[in-house]
């Protein structure tokens, strides 16, 4: 069926595609998870949804595929997905169906349209129809939307609104009225979704949605026996995201905004004391991870919690049948805002109790746009994955790179599918998968590793500049910058810069267009997408920015020449989840620094390296500035996870190498 598939698609078959295909298929059959590496150009779309649709349609079971970006969501909807079901439908009892699901706030609410959000803000009518400020004007452009679109999906609104003029336009599912009860529940997009989604083979959505799926009470996915996560390597940050919450004084505001009109008075004082205390001990805490929480914030905390619980018993029962499905909306929406802010205030608190820890919290600092906030998030998500996913249907994770260092035994660690050497906590490498993948590596899942159709030796060059000083933390050095410069002019422009922060992305950028005579594209200059585009589209212009950037480019061609990656993107030292996930390793006996910062580089290094060669005629040059990619003890392990490159550490033949290409036609 894939070799009909890919002939119909006016495509060849691919070995590794092949591979990965036939690997899906048996993993199916016998209800196994599996992992599997497929460089760029296998074609991984095509090899996991062939056999998915013929599951689905054969066996009459929905399968989820879920993925991390908006780009591949689209791709597989728009283009793959129509094309397959056109072309198996002769091979097929039926042809097969397929729709996209997102989270309800995704989706225009039209009854919050009609009476309004229970917490806008004081002192500006937003749904003022006369409205001439921006916000104003960016409220009419949604209404006048609203009569325009058959989906109700936000990334349909182009261009975007802002979260605070969204926010008055759509519901989480706990605020959600029921369409029994919403007088628009026959109109409603977001049920409308679910309900083509009901009926589908194929359902694709995002790895939040999966998460609140696996780990909420209810259900928001349909019924299905299989899962293909693709883009797998974001699935931990994902869920990690998912799983955790925040306290501020906004949310206690929201909160009060919410329920005031419906308790006694002396009940929304109360909270609103209370959160007026934690906006003062907010104010004062030093932002960072809490190994402890000072007794001063943790008495504020209680207050808050206490409050937040006094006024959900002044709402009374959560249900009554009441005839105003505004005021079911209203006490809806309140004890929405309660619950989330007395249970995570509650789960904070609990983060304390005992020496074992399940949670990191800590205090991330006002920035003038956004307030304090006290922050959870679990320390890991693998026992989460491993009882609420893979214990209840199969699942096939896949992506470019799952095989930091070349195995699969870390990522299968942090997914919980497998356990962690006894006595090393989760350490990189010990019985470890090599990437050959033909083992099973854990009762199971198995790991597989089908490689590129590219010529990675021939067609690329990955150079190190041995020769530089370590980075530091004042910035880019200027011998960095001289470096820099000198293979952007040898490029002729062409140039994806890849950095560790938006400073030395924006540092980098002044000095090279100081430099240079090509133009220079940073970041934030304007929209992101917008900016891939024009460098896509004029062969001189270079690129420049930090994470997004690591992932989301796909520029084949003569445009993408030269990737310039300014340092390992280790995370940041005082970054309070991985930090304490460093910690907590060593704690039972591993090496947090090469299972949790080494493993994050590995994985963003090969992406990184990954945007040089998007399709076979594609040839150039990743040129690493920082040497500790050849010197340091754990560069071995880094470079193990990257495509293999022809390598160098002497300047001059990448150059030379970078001239040439620009010179041939």
């Amino acid at each position: 069926m894939l070799a009909a598939a890919v002939a119909a698609l006016g495509g060849a078959e691919r070995p590794g595609q092949v591979k990965m295909a036939e690997a899906v298929e048996t993993a199916i059959e016998r209800e196994e998870h599996l992992a599997v590496q497929a460089g760029t150009g296998t074609g991984k779309s095509l090899a996991y949804l062939v056999p998915a649709i013929r599951h689905a349609v054969d066996a009459k079971k929905t399968v989820v595929v879920s993925t991390a970006t908006i780009a591949l969501q689209r791709q597989l909807v728009d283009r793959d997905l129509p094309r397959l079901a056109e072309t198996l439908t002769p091979l097929l009892p039926r042809p097969p169906r397929f729709a996209i699901l997102k989270g309800r706030r995704n989706y225009l609410c039209l009854h919050r349209m009609a009476v309004g959000a229970p917490d806008e803000p004081e002192g500006e009518t937003l749904f003022d129809a006369t409205a001439t400020s921006p916000t104003g004007r960016q409220v009419l452009r949604v209404r006048d939307w609203a009569d325009e679109t058959e989906t109700g999906d936000r990334d349909e609104l182009n261009p975007g609104v802002t979260e605070q003029v969204w926010n008055q336009f759509a519901v989480t599912a706990k605020e959600c009225l029921g369409a029994a009860r919403c007088v628009y529940g026959t109109e409603c997009f977001a049920e409308r979704a679910k309900e083509q989604a009901a009926e589908s083979d194929i359902v694709v959505t995002n790895h939040a949605l999966l998460a609140i799926d696996a780990l909420e009470e209810f259900n928001v996915l349909p019924e299905h026996d299989l899962v293909v996560v693709d883009e797998a390597h974001e699935l931990v940050d994902r869920v990690t995201s998912v799983a955790g919450g925040e306290v501020t004084a906004t949310g206690v505001q929201i909160a009060v905004r919410r329920c005031a009109k419906l308790i006694p008075e002396d009940a929304a004082e109360r909270l609103t004391g209370a959160g007026e205390d934690l906006k003062a001990m907010l104010g004062v805490t030093p932002p960072g991870r809490l190994d402890a929480i000072p007794e001063i914030l943790a008495g504020s905390l209680e207050a808050v919690r206490e409050a937040a619980a006094h006024c959900r018993r002044a709402l009374g029962p959560r249900q009554k049948d009441f005839e105003d499905a505004e005021q079911v909306g209203q006490r809806r929406a309140a004890f929405s805002a309660l619950d989330e802010l007395h249970d995570t205030a509650a789960r904070i608190l609990g983060a304390f109790d005992g020496d074992d820890r399940f949670d990191v919290v800590w205090l991330e600092g006002g920035d003038g746009r956004r307030p304090p906030s006290l922050r959870v998030a679990p320390l890991s998500v693998g026992g989460l994955l491993r009882d609420a996913l893979f214990a209840e249907r199969t699942t096939v994770l896949t992506s470019a790179t799952l095989a930091p260092g070349g195995s699969f035994r870390q990522m299968a660690v942090e997914w919980g599918l497998a356990e962690p050497p006894p006595g090393r906590g989760t350490a990189p490498g010990a019985t470890a998968a090599k990437g050959d993948g033909e083992a099973r590596t854990a009762p199971g899942w198995t790991g597989l590793d089908v490689g590129s159709p590219f010529d990675y030796r021939r067609n690329g060059i990955l150079y190190i500049a041995r020769h530089l000083p370590p980075p530091g933390r004042d910035g880019l050095p200027e011998a960095y910058l001289t470096e820099l410069a000198e293979l952007i002019e040898a490029a002729d422009g062409r140039t994806l810069g890849l950095f560790s922060s938006m400073r030395a992305a924006k540092a980098a950028t002044e000095a090279m267009r100081d430099r240079l005579p090509v133009p220079i594209l940073c970041q934030g200059d304007d929209a992101t997408g917008l900016l891939i585009k024009q460098f896509a589209e004029d062969e001189e212009r270079c690129l420049f920015g930090t994470l997004s950037l690591w992932q989301g480019v796909d520029v084949p061609g003569p445009s993408l020449r030269l990737v310039v990656i300014d340092r390992i993107p280790f995370p940041r030292p005082n970054d309070p989840v991985s930090s304490a996930r460093q910690r907590e390793t060593e704690r039972h006996g591993g090496n947090g620094f090469m299972t949790v910062a080494a493993t994050h580089a590995a994985l963003l290094l090969a992406q990184g390296a990954g945007r040089l060669l998007r399709s076979s005629g594609d040839r150039g040059v990743v040129a690493v500035l920082d040497p500790r990619l050849a010197t340091a003890r754990y560069g071995d392990y880094l470079r193990a996870s990257l495509p293999p490159f022809w390598t160098t550490h002497d300047g001059t033949v990448a150059r030379a190498a970078l001239r040439r290409l620009t010179t041939s036609p």
